[in-house]
């Protein structure tokens, strides 16, 4: 069994005696045995000062985008503070949030995708709470995708934004600790008052279920390790007009929308011959957010072999798929994504515009997709410094 950053914190909680401490966690921020981070540190009589709380809330009840307030723990009584509101300026913890505290805790539970925002809340935390004089402890957990695989392009300078923080590739192979660490060394922060508790046990090679840990939803549309591994490819779709599965019991393994045919959809994925995967012909009838209530149709992504399966690849073969197959269903997002506006969605999650820009002039983006390599390899050889495992 892998012994978590949490795990191994709570063998040594002596560390934690008279210190003031506020603790960034959400609903999978649990031991190898199921208790809770703030419970655990209550039940040894360290508890938090303060919880601070991630897009979703501390419990994850909230939908994408969906603004969370200030609350009270209904378990302990301890004050909730929100580091996700009604604008950007909320995303970027105040010094003030840390001036009582001499410690900020760490412990998130990433799912290894550029775009997942708990990567950026814990970074900007993580320097706010220095520069207010606050150490910082990260409490490491398990990439699920692993710490082997490197998929997609770095992301362009002018593309920086929640769902594109960080100069990397989209599947990035780092836990994290290791993220922290890669940002604090990018911006020169990297000293004493940034603690990380490694994990034990945990290989680069392994998937989340070669670890014998529980999954425990990180957020609302994250149900299982299996998402995970879609979900870089499949978070695309959030930047159009079709259903990534949001309101179905599938969210980013079921993709659609209505009067799509699914058979030459497959037929064109097939030819693009990517490994590890099946696709399924699928209906689904979403019960929120887009096209709710309406029959979808589409594929359902069945991985056959997550080693060798590329789902940022596949993202932008379905993308370009249904723009080339289905002209008057497909749409890009028109609404503001994660606070911006005067950006497309789809740049910010590519982190480029090289694929929007292709599909819009008839270009191709086979040359876009084979300067990949170079940026991988180039991120490899910038990560290594940052490595823990």
């Amino acid at each position: 069994m892998i012994q978590t950053g949490l795990d191994r914190l709570l063998a040594g909680i002596d560390e934690l005696e008279r210190r003031r401490f506020g603790l960034l966690a959400h609903a999978a921020s649990v031991s190898s045995v199921v208790e809770p981070t703030h419970l655990a540190l209550v039940r040894r009589g360290v508890p938090p000062a303060v919880l601070f709380g991630p897009e979703h809330g501390f419990y994850g009840v909230e939908q994408d985008m969906v603004a969370t307030s200030d609350q009270t723990d209904p378990l302990t009584g301890l004050p909730i503070r929100s580091l996700y509101g009604e604008d950007a300026a909320s995303l970027h913890p105040s010094a003030g949030a840390f001036e009582d505290l001499d410690l900020l805790i760490i412990d998130l539970q990433d799912v290894g995708s550029r775009y997942y925002t708990y990567a950026a809340t814990a970074v900007w935390s993580a320097r706010t709470a220095e520069e207010a004089g606050c150490e910082v402890w990260i409490l490491d957990r398990p990439n699920p995708l692993g710490g082997v695989q490197v998929e997609g392009n770095l992301r362009g300078v002018e593309f920086e934004s929640f769902v594109g923080a960080f100069p990397i590739p989209v599947r990035h192979g780092l836990s994290l600790g290791e993220l922290v660490r890669f940002q604090a060394l990018r911006g020169g922060w990297l000293d004493g008052s940034l603690r990380v508790w490694p994990m034990a046990g945990w290989r680069r090679d392994m998937l989340w279920r070669d670890t014998g840990l529980p999954w425990i939803s990180p957020s609302p549309n994250m149900p299982s390790p299996e998402t995970a591994m879609v979900y870089p490819g499949a978070c695309l779709v959030e930047a159009t007009e079709l259903s990534e599965g949001r309101g179905t019991t599938r969210p980013f393994e079921v993709l659609g929308a209505p009067d799509v045919d699914p058979g030459p959809l497959i037929e064109r994925l097939e030819s693009s011959r990517l490994p590890g995967v099946h696709y399924l012909p699928t209906w689904f009838r979403p019960q929120f957010q887009k096209h709710a209530g309406k029959a979808c149709a589409g594929i359902q992504l069945v991985v056959t072999d997550p080693g060798v399966f590329p789902p940022y690849r596949f993202g932008v073969e379905y993308v370009a798929a249904v723009h080339d197959l289905f002209p008057d269903r497909f749409a890009w997002r028109s609404a503001a994504y994660e606070f911006v506006s005067d950006r497309p969605a789809i740049d910010l999650l590519t982190g480029s515009a090289a694929l929007r820009q292709a599909l819009d002039g008839d270009g191709d983006y086979a040359a876009w997709v084979e300067s990949w390599p170079d940026d991988e390899a180039e991120f490899r050889e910038m990560r290594r410094d940052a490595l823990l495992y």
